[in-house]
C-alpha cells in the first residue's frame, strides 16, 4: 500500500503516529488486534488479526510535507500577497470558481472562504485607519489612526484567522495552482520521485495493491499514478490494484484550465483496465465533490467511473464526538482518514488492513456492515 496524506504540516513521524492511534480505535471498535511497527525510512508494516483471520500490510508514506514547508517558509504579509495571488489565478485566469461551482456548489464556498474573510480583515483595518475622515477630522489624525489599524489587523485579527487555518488555505491554493500548472521545479522534483517510490513499493509481492490519498493527496496520486502510466502502460498487468480517494478532491486541481494533462492521466487511471478506482465521499464534508465523477466532470463520460463509497461521519462516530467536530469543516475532512468510534461502513485501518478485498467495501451500508466474524481460522 502506498498512501498520499492530505495537505497538513505533518511529517511521516507524524502520519505514522496518527495511523497508530486511528489503528487503536479501530480495534477497540472492532474488536480486532492492529500492530503498527515502527518506521523504517517512510515504510511501516501493520499486521491485523481477529476471529479466523490475519493479515499484514506494507504501508509506504509519501508525504509531501516538504511542499507545503516550501509555501509556507516565509512572513505572513508575504503569504497573504501569495495567497491573493493564486486566488486570482486559480479564480478568474483558470476558471476555477465556475467550474467548482458547477460540479459542487459547496466546494466553491470553501474555495473563496478564506480569501473573503481575509479580506473583511483588511477593510475593517482599512476603515479604522481612515475612521478620522470619515467624521470631518483634520487629515494629521491619520498618523495615529493608521498604524491603529494596522496594529490591530497584525495583533488581533491574523492571529485569530489561525484558528481557522486561513493562511494554511492560502498555501493550499497556492499548491493546487503548482500542481495544475506543473511549472514549479521542486513540485514537479517531488512527483517524479515518488513515481519511482511507487515502483519500488509495487515490486513487492502481494494479494492486493492499494494506493490511497487523502484531499489534496488525491490531485498528487493522480498526477504521480498518471505519469507512471505514461512511461509504463503495462506496469500494473497482473496485479490487483485499488486507487481509492479519499475525500473526492482530485478536481481540486483537474478543474483547472491549465491542468490538462493531469486531466489526461485521469483517463489513463479510469482506463486502466488492471485499476479498481474507489471514490470515497461524504455529505458532510464540504471539501470533497460530493457525488461528482472525478473522470466525467474532466470530460471522459466514455470511461468506466469509479465506484462510489457514500459515508455518513455521523454514523462511524457518537453523538457526542460528531457534536463537538460538525462545525470545524477542517475536522470534518480530516475523518477520512481517523479512527471511528462506533461501527459503520468505512473504516480507514480496517480498509488498509483489515480481511476484506477494499472492493468490497463499496457494498457495505450502515445496515450491512463488515462481519469479521465470518472468516474460519484454518486448522
Amino acid at each position: 500500500m502506498v498512501h498520499f496524506p492530505g495537505f497538513e504540516p505533518l511529517s511521516t513521524e507524524d502520519h505514522h503516529s496518527r495511523y497508530q492511534r486511528s489503528a487503536s480505535q479501530s480495534a477497540a471498535v472492532w474488536d480486532a488486534a492492529f500492530s503498527v511497527a515502527p518506521l523504517a525510512g517512510n515504510r511501516v508494516t501493520v499486521t491485523g488479526e481477529g476471529p479466523g483471520w490475519r493479515t499484514e500490510t506494507t504501508l509506504h508514506i509519501l508525504d509531501h510535507n516538504a511542499l507545503i514547508q516550501s509555501l509556507r517558509d516565509c512572513g505572513p504579509l508575504t503569504e497573504i500577497v501569495r495567497g491573493f495571488r493564486a486566488f486570482f489565478i486559480a479564480a478568474i485566469l483558470e476558471g476555477g470558481f465556475l467550474a467548482y461551482a458547477r460540479t459542487a456548489w459547496r466546494f466553491s464556498g470553501f474555495f473563496v472562504f478564506p480569501f473573503l474573510y481575509m479580506a473583511f480583515g483588511i477593510a475593517l483595518g482599512l476603515l479604522l485607519g481612515l475612521a478620522p475622515l470619515a467624521v470631518g477630522l483634520p487629515a494629521v489624525h491619520l498618523l495615529w489612526s493608521l498604524p491603529l489599524g494596522g496594529l490591530i489587523f497584525w495583533r488581533i485579527f491574523l492571529p485569530f484567522t489561525d484558528r481557522l487555518h486561513t493562511r494554511a488555505l492560502f498555501a493550499n491554493w497556492q499548491m493546487a495552482v503548482k500542481v495544475a500548472r506543473e511549472n514549479d521545479p521542486l513540485f514537479n522534483g517531488w512527483m517524479r520521485d515518488q513515481v519511482g517510490a511507487v515502483r519500488r513499493a509495487f515490486a513487492e509481492d502481494a494479494e492486493e495493491y492499494l494506493i490511497t490519498s487523502h484531499s489534496m493527496g488525491s490531485n498528487l496520486a493522480v498526477q504521480v499514478v498518471g505519469r507512471l502510466l505514461e512511461e509504463d502502460p503495462g506496469f500494473f498487468r497482473g496485479k490487483r490494484v485499488v486507487f481509492a480517494t479519499l475525500g473526492g478532491a482530485a478536481l481540486q486541481c483537474a478543474l483547472l484550465r491549465s491542468a490538462r494533462a493531469m486531466r489526461k492521466r485521469v483517463r489513463l487511471i479510469a482506463e486502466c483496465p488492471d485499476i479498481e478506482w474507489i471514490d470515497v465521499q461524504s455529505l458532510t464534508d464540504i471539501i470533497n465533490f460530493y457525488k461528482a465523477n472525478i473522470p466525467a466532470a474532466c470530460g471522459h463520460r466514455d470511461v468506466k467511473q469509479p465506484r462510489h463509497i457514500r459515508l455518513r461521519f455521523r454514523h462511524v462516530l457518537t453523538d457526542d464526538h460528531y457534536r463537538r467536530i460538525k462545525r470545524d469543516f477542517l475536522r470534518v475532512h480530516r475523518q477520512y482518514v481517523l479512527g471511528p468510534s462506533r461501527r459503520g461502513n468505512f473504516d480507514f485501518t480496517l480498509f488498509t488492513a483489515g480481511p476484506f478485498r477494499a472492493e468490497e467495501f463499496v457494498d457495505f451500508r450502515s445496515d450491512r456492515l463488515p462481519d469479521l466474524g465470518r472468516f474460519q481460522r484454518p486448522e
